[in-house]
């Protein structure tokens, strides 16, 4: 079922005195994903019955590698720091084939990124109305395919509100147009990626309203854009569900015609999805399920609900939320190439696997090569293709090491 939901359009001008140049005041080091140790709800979970799981905890091992009379034997990755100086950079996205890379921070503010990465230059500041705290703040970002002047952003406004806007930038400014408005119950669970789909329109993943175990009841409830995928007609602001039963899906990646989804479980298990974006309406069957388990006890219907391809366990390397990442289609690491690489807030290990179409392949963990940068929030992409991870502290870029 999908819901579709009118917004009307609102317009500011801001006049930008100057983008600051430092950190961003007033940021914080909680989990921006929702699964935040401390205060999630542990509930105990029990697995669905009479399905079979396909599902890896732990990758075993890497990605099968190739090899070319080019290059040497891949022998592992490793992480490059950019050293840009900025406070919890929390978004980096480029168009295909440009040699700048735009990076937003937690605060809500926007640079762009020169492709020797040695520099940022600020580019749009929108601190002044962005309620960092906790985990609302500057969730997502995404760039026009058509128009370089235009970006458009996901944010908590100062009163909380989810809002996703098309974003003019000027000499003298900005102006922005709202797309979407939504009130939000709770400060956490709001969701973060944008993303262009497919089908032209923008694509925002949404959390349940926040609470734990689904207390506003959102994640089964076709009648809201909460707990749920929507995609949203830029042109006409027209905001429609495309699919629900998520809980928190801070990070989505589209590649092809396939939609990978990780989302933040509750206090046991955290899961990445894979689904055919030509179909609609999944039920990622949050709360009936956490993952692959009903949720919070005993046996669950599951008919018709599209479980998860991994999952992994709290306290599996120190899990606790899942970042969901992207799909490699850089040049450097031909032998990664199709593989989905994501990571954990916690952990801040590094795994991946490549989709066949039915089932999730050459599982792989890297981390004992590249070590644990710190609590990984977001991957990135640069215009080439190549792979991008952000923690609080900063960018990293992916290597080989051969």
């Amino acid at each position: 079922m999908r819901r579709r939901v009118s917004i009307a359009f609102v317009s500011l001008v801001v006049l930008v005195a100057g983008c600051a140049q430092g950190a961003g005041e007033g940021a914080t080091t909680a989990s921006p994903a929702g699964s935040d140790p401390a205060t999630v709800d542990r509930a105990p979970t029990s697995p669905v019955t009479a399905v079979s799981s396909t599902n890896a905890q732990t990758p075993p091992s890497r990605p099968q590698q190739t090899t070319t009379t080019t290059r040497a034997d891949l022998r592992g990755l490793g992480y490059e720091p950019l050293e840009l100086g900025l406070t919890f950079p929390i978004v980096m996205i480029a168009r295909p084939g440009s040699d700048e890379s735009w990076i937003a921070t937690k605060d809500g503010r926007v640079w762009k990124m020169s492709g020797d990465g040695v520099a940022a230059v600020p580019v749009l500041d929108l601190s002044a109305q962005v309620r960092n705290r906790g985990e609302q703040g500057f969730l997502g970002m995404e760039l026009s395919p058509d128009d370089p002047e235009v970006v458009y952003v996901h944010y908590s406004a100062s009163d909380g509100d989810t809002v996703v806007s098309e974003v003019r930038l000027a000499s003298t400014g900005f102006e922005e147009r709202v797309l979407l408005r939504l009130d939000q119950p709770a400060p956490n669970h709001n969701g973060g990626m944008i993303q262009f789909g497919p089908d032209g329109r923008l694509y925002v993943g949404l959390g349940d309203g926040g609470g734990a175990g689904d207390r506003f009841g959102n994640g089964q409830n076709t009648d809201t854009l909460l707990g749920g995928i929507v995609g949203i007609d830029t042109a006409t602001g027209e905001a429609e569900l495309w699919s629900h039963g998520l809980r928190n899906p801070w990070r989505f990646w589209f590649d092809g015609d396939s939609l990978y989804v990780g989302d933040v479980g509750q206090g046991r298990y955290e899961e990445i999805d894979v689904v055919a974006f030509d179909q609609a309406g999944f039920d990622f069957g949050w709360p009936i399920t956490e993952a692959s388990h009903c949720y919070p006890r005993g046996e669950c219907e599951v008919a018709g609900m599209t479980l998860p391809v991994i999952e992994v366990e709290h306290g599996d390397a120190g899990t606790c939320s899942i970042t969901g990442g992207v799909v490699y289609r850089g040049a450097a690491i031909p032998e990664l190439t199709g593989h989905y690489l994501y990571s954990d807030y916690c952990g801040g290990w590094l795994r991946s696997f490549r989709w066949n179409g039915s089932e999730a392949v050459d599982l792989g963990d890297w981390t004992a090569d590249t070590g644990v940068p710190g609590s990984v929030v977001s991957f990135g992409i640069d215009g080439s293709g190549e792979v991008y991870v952000l923690t609080p502290e900063d960018v990293f870029r992916l290597v080989p090491r051969r």
